[in-house]
């Protein structure tokens, strides 16, 4: 143990978790931004909705595809490596963008391919980043250290979307030049960071060991509930691919509109993740995330609903603010009551459940819209997110009934 990680340090004094920090902060304000222009330039393309719900399908694919791969690399290499590697590419992909932006060559097909090669490095950035954590500080810091690297995400998205949607207003180019230059910076950063505990499997690679996560992942239902729940309510109360046509067709704003509507739910939790860093829930933790889901839903159901561009803002920010307490719960339950040696494939099997509920909610929201409309499309939405709630509480009982958040004991 070093002497930042003594019980009672505090997480400010620990310089591997602060560039693990600003690393994070980097990559996903780029990620933010890159979202900001691509949604606003495909509908700008197309005006259909459903080509919004492709992007979060396209962005879901490799992540799909390439799950089990990525927990068994973050498993057998350095961690730090993958994570560079992975910004690199992804910003020699927004360079494309940029380029092909520049001289006017950018298509519909073209932008869903960008986007896919970026979908594959994130699949294996976000399975690698959530493992590091606990090799950068140690138990007594990790529910802290959870809703710390959770705010760095969460200060992301309320500056990324801001910042791209008014810089895209003057120059698009400007916009994925940035997140070109943030990723680059992101993986020096992360490649400084010092791992006290490095991954060291050197397992056959045989299928038993690929689905490892899977595997453990079935037989824990504390995680499984976590896991679920999150994945139906995201998937079914997803509202962030059809911004652009709020922004656009609802409240007739420009893409300054749009970077302030998916800021919001940052916002919301940002000031979440501050509370939880400071103050961790000590009872009733299954409870709180159930409530905290509920809440998320009752906010979709706000937006969809309402005509007020301040309301829908303050709809998401309390959209946000639920979501952030859910993830912290899950992910600090997760470390928990994960063994170090399968971390990384375990934690591929969450970033799949994750990218699901997201890439695939918002495909949910992009096809139902074009359909029924965006408004009926996230009402639904919001509505079938209570109703997971309600069926969750009896098909979810062990994670409804957990009290506390505290290390497992050792069998």
């Amino acid at each position: 143990m070093t002497a930042p990680d003594a019980p009672g340090a505090s997480l400010r004094q620990h310089r591997p978790f602060a560039l693990y920090w600003i690393a994070r902060v980097s990559s996903t304000v780029a990620l933010q931004m890159q979202a900001v222009a691509v949604s606003w330039q495909m509908y700008d393309l197309t005006r259909n909705p459903l080509d919004l719900g492709l992007v979060g399908l396209v962005q879901f694919l490799p992540a799909a595809l390439l799950v089990l791969v990525a927990g068994h690399v973050a498993d057998r290499y350095d961690r730090r490596m993958i994570v560079r590697t992975c910004n690199l590419v992804c910003g020699l992909a927004t360079a494309t963008l940029a380029i092909g932006t520049a001289f006017g060559v950018m298509t519909r097909e073209a932008l869903l391919a960008v986007v896919f090669v970026i979908g594959a490095c994130r699949a294996f950035e976000q399975t690698t980043l959530t493992t590091l954590l606990p090799g950068i500080v140690t138990v007594a810091l990790l529910p802290r250290a959870t809703a710390a690297a959770a705010s760095a995400t969460q200060l992301a998205i309320i500056c990324g979307p801001a910042v791209g949607g008014l810089l895209y207003a003057v120059n698009p180019v400007l916009v994925y030049a940035l997140c070109c230059t943030l990723y680059i910076c992101a993986g020096m950063l992360i490649g400084m960071v010092t791992a006290v505990r490095a991954a060291a499997s050197r397992e056959p690679v045989t299928m038993a060991v690929l689905f490892a996560g899977f595997s453990y992942i079935r037989r824990a239902p504390i995680i499984l509930g976590a896991i679920s729940l999150d994945l139906l309510a995201v998937f079914l109360g997803g509202v962030f691919a059809l911004l652009p046509v709020f922004a656009r067709d609802v409240f007739d704003t420009g893409p300054w509109g749009l970077g302030l509507l998916r800021a919001s739910p940052g916002f919301g939790a940002l000031i979440a993740a501050i509370v939880l860093t400071h103050w961790q829930p000590r009872q009733r933790v299954g409870k709180i995330i159930f409530g905290a889901v509920a809440v998320y839903g009752a906010a979709v159901v706000v937006f969809a609903l309402s005509k007020s561009f301040v309301l829908s803002m303050a709809a998401l920010a309390a959209l946000g603010m639920a979501d952030m307490v859910s993830v912290v719960i899950r992910m600090t339950l997760i470390q928990l009551h994960t063994p170090d040696e399968t971390r990384g494939r375990i934690s591929a099997v969450n970033s799949l459940f994750v990218t699901a509920s997201n890439q695939l909610g918002e495909f949910r929201a992009g096809l139902m819209a074009s359909w029924l409309g965006a408004i009926p499309a996230v009402l639904i939405g919001g509505i079938g997110a209570l109703l997971v709630v309600l069926i969750g509480r009896k098909a979810f009982s062990d994670l409804y009934r957990v009290d506390t958040l505290e290390l497992p004991p050792r069998r």
